[in-house]
């Protein structure tokens, strides 16, 4: 049934509607209502915001266990529901704001709808960094906000993609009067009217189709600050990391999705005088997609393990976890395309054909590795990790030496690595750099 809901919800994609019939203002997405099955599902089964309202060790782990499985189903709903889960660290950069809305964010109710915030059962969040001139480079956004006499701020601008619009807050990016900025958006205000949040459009993707991406024009937007003015990547940051963090998740989740369709069809499709699993060159296919994607998912549990440990003060691990999100986002996002497209060769034109799922599961595979900072991003992120946390890479090698001495070649590649650190032109090589960490 789960698996009819996913092909609904990309099949009929999100509708945007600007205005009502009188011509007033909408700015709403109507979504099949399969999206609204699988978000109920998500957000019930704790894979949003549950794990910070839950003290117990291990918590963080087990809900990105969750996501791994419940991924393979559907991967654009995870949007919403990994940025509610990363907006939270960084909304108690506002205490109070924190107070109010942390309950609702991790909440297991899937309240949808534009309503009062205080008045729903659970909230969605989203964020809005990149603009036009910008993209990556958020420093270079245009939107400003302008204090306003009642402690608020009004925002001006446009952002170029901001997904999931129907969320019910967004950590937003502004330049304020101290320079660039965190800001809380919601879409309906404490009294019960609607903020302005004007969407243009919506985005025609490649992939996450059933996901709504869009473009919201803001005009004396009513937003409340988020930390310190001129401190918003610092602010915001923490919430980019967690969404890295469900990068590495949704890329294994997508290749373990990619390969029970393959390892499906080979045992049980006959070719050239006997099952195709029983063939020597496919055997060896079919393992090496087993053994990546085993080893993308471990990663991603161990990254998860990481951030669990780490804000429960563990610092090394928090050290650790700073590198290695950054080196598993670039590495594991990456390989998704690659290991993908071979599940589907196995499959031949069966795996070419819609109604196989794989078409899907191909255009999604890009995705991860261009959302919250393409391949070079994320490699000059390792790069100012290393620079401004040196501790970071003594855990990153702690990590490594725990198996010292069991093979030659990690042994060779572990003193390959230090070699390369310590080179020359470092920004140059610093994809090769992160490829030989991840691996």
């Amino acid at each position: 049934e789960p698996q009819r809901w996913a092909d609904e919800a990309n099949r009929h994609e999100p509708r945007l509607a600007t205005h009502d019939r009188y011509g007033h203002r909408l700015d709403e997405v109507e979504f099949h209502p399969s999206w609204h099955r699988l978000m109920d599902v998500a957000v019930g089964e704790g894979l949003a915001g549950a794990p910070w309202a839950d003290p117990r060790p291990g918590a963080h782990v087990a809900r990105a266990a969750g996501l791994f499985v419940w991924s393979q189903v559907e991967a654009g709903h995870s949007c919403p529901v990994s940025m509610t889960y990363a907006v939270v660290p960084a909304l108690r950069h506002a205490p109070e704001l924190a107070a109010a809305y942390e309950p609702l964010l991790t909440s297991r109710a899937y309240d949808p709808g534009l309503r009062t915030p205080l008045a729903k059962r659970g909230l969605l969040a989203g964020m809005g960094m990149t603009e036009k001139q910008g993209g990556s480079d958020v420093r270079a956004n245009s939107t400003t906000a302008t204090p306003a006499a009642d402690g608020t701020y009004r925002l001006c601008g446009h952002k170029w993609f901001t997904s999931a619009p129907m969320c019910d807050l967004f950590l937003v990016l502004a330049q304020a009067p101290a320079g660039l900025t965190c800001f809380l958006v919601p879409r309906v205000l404490p009294g019960g009217e609607r903020n302005t949040f004007r969407i243009q459009r919506l985005k025609d993707k490649l992939g996450n189709r059933s996901n709504a991406s869009s473009e919201p024009e803001f005009d004396d937007t009513v937003a409340w600050r988020v930390g310190d003015e001129g401190q918003g990547v610092r602010t915001i940051i923490e919430m980019v990391a967690m969404t890295r963090l469900d990068c590495v998740t949704g890329s294994a989740s997508g290749m373990r999705g990619a390969l029970v369709q393959a390892l499906h069809h080979v045992r049980h499709r006959s070719a050239f005088g006997g099952r195709l699993i029983d063939k020597p060159l496919m055997r060896n296919v079919c393992a090496d997609l087993a053994v990546e994607t085993e080893a993308a998912t471990a990663l991603a549990l161990r990254l998860a393990g990481a951030v669990d440990r780490g804000v429960r003060g563990d610092d090394s691990e928090r050290a650790f976890g700073r590198l290695a999100v950054a080196v598993g986002k670039y590495w594991v996002c990456k390989r998704q395309p690659a290991v993908v497209g071979e599940a589907l060769e196995c499959l031949g034109g069966n795996g070419y054909v819609e109604e196989s799922g794989l078409p899907r599961l191909y255009r999604d595979a890009p995705l991860n590795s261009i959302w919250e900072g393409s391949g070079n991003v994320q490699a000059l992120d390792v790069l100012r990790a290393l620079r401004r946390d040196p501790g970071s890479l003594e855990a990153f090698r702690a990590e490594i030496a725990a198996a010292a001495g069991a093979d030659r070649r990690l042994d060779e590649a572990a003193a390959g690595l230090t070699a390369l650190l310590g080179g020359d032109d470092l920004e140059f090589q610093a994809r090769r750099a992160v490829e030989r960490m991840a691996v």
